[in-house]
């Protein structure tokens, strides 16, 4: 029997830079919204990712889904090391949901708590995924298998430094995606944002990338025992951030955002191949966690008919919900 141990870890970790990508734009937008000029601003704010925010959203169930079919593992450790803040996380993204509906029925005059609420939970969300990856960096408490820490190990100022530096990502990816979809003094003012938010982003990455090997012994290790390939990526890093700043500047509506996705995708492999191979650090690693591989061969086989459709779906999406949005209409 073929080990898919090292598929499974692409194919899942696809769906989660997916989901970070797609779902990061409409919780940024989200946490820029009390800060909006305007009552209209905020509608055209929520009408770029009306269409489009629920499908963001499969992403993290495919993701989800697949870590527990794969590496059954990860969830007997997460999941009591991680109760609270995947919690916030989802009890975030429940209140986002359902301000996207009541908001768009209630009077003008009454949309002032679904507008906290739509804040609120795009801001809880955020912050509890960044504390999430801040989790996985600084490792879990195991003993033969098991989570043997406290609730809250997962709350520590490393994490809270990583949440925080999530919602400056995220609203720096909401940001650009207003660049992208609006025009007039709404896209002026998004981009007056996202050139702080960008400056705040670079400050968190450099606390975080100076912090983490004083956290983790490997990671230190695997970065500074020997020069290696591995500096291509701060490196990168440091370089899209240049041009995104640059790109601000030009009257390109697309490429600030295509900026900002290459940024998170040199962080999201940072992350990966500062950990490798370890997926439960700093005791397990994937081939640890992963389930036989009959199951994973079945499932497989699933996976390889869904993620297709979810792909074509999304790109469609996207594409009948091109252009700009203005206030008072709809997509052009």
């Amino acid at each position: 029997m073929y080990d898919f141990t090292i598929l499974w870890v692409l194919i899942i970790g696809f769906g989660v830079l997916m989901y970070v990508l797609t779902d990061g734009f409409d919780l940024g937008v989200g946490i820029l919204f009390p800060f909006a000029r305007s009552e209209e601003d905020r509608d055209i704010m929520m009408n770029t990712v009306a269409p489009v925010w629920d499908g963001n959203e499969t992403w993290l169930v495919l993701g989800g889904a697949g870590l527990l079919a794969a590496f059954p593992l990860v969830y007997t450790v997460f999941l009591p090391a991680l109760y609270i803040g995947v919690f916030l996380m989802l009890a975030g993204l429940i209140f986002r949901g359902v301000a996207f509906e009541f908001r768009f029925k209630s009077a003008p005059d009454r949309r002032g708590p679904w507008n906290v609420a739509f804040f609120g939970g795009s801001l809880v969300a955020t912050f509890a995924q960044g504390a999430v990856v801040g989790t996985f960096v600084q490792g879990f408490a195991t003993e033969d298998f098991r989570f043997v820490g406290g609730p809250f190990d997962w709350l520590t100022p490393f994490t809270v430094m990583t949440g925080l530096g999530m919602v400056a990502g995220y609203g720096l990816l909401g940001a650009t995606w207003l660049l992208l979809k609006t025009d007039g003094e709404t896209q002026q003012w998004a981009r007056r944002w996202a050139y702080g938010l960008l400056a705040a982003l670079m400050v968190f990455f450099v606390i975080v990338s100076l912090w983490t090997p004083l956290v983790d012994d490997y990671v230190r290790s695997r970065w500074f025992d020997n020069l290696t390939w591995l500096w291509v990526l701060p490196v990168g890093t440091v370089l899209v951030a240049a041009g995104l700043w640059r790109s601000l500047g030009r009257d390109n509506d697309a490429l600030p955002f295509i900026s900002t996705i290459a940024l998170f995708a040199f962080f999201y492999g940072g992350l990966l191949f500062s950990k490798w191979p370890y997926v439960v650090p700093p005791s397990y690693t994937f081939q640890d966690a992963a389930s036989a591989p009959e199951s994973q061969l079945f499932l497989l086989i699933g996976l390889l008919f869904v993620v297709p459709f979810v792909l074509m779906y999304t790109a469609w999406t996207y594409y009948v919900f091109r252009g700009k949005v203005r206030a008072g209409a709809g997509y052009h």
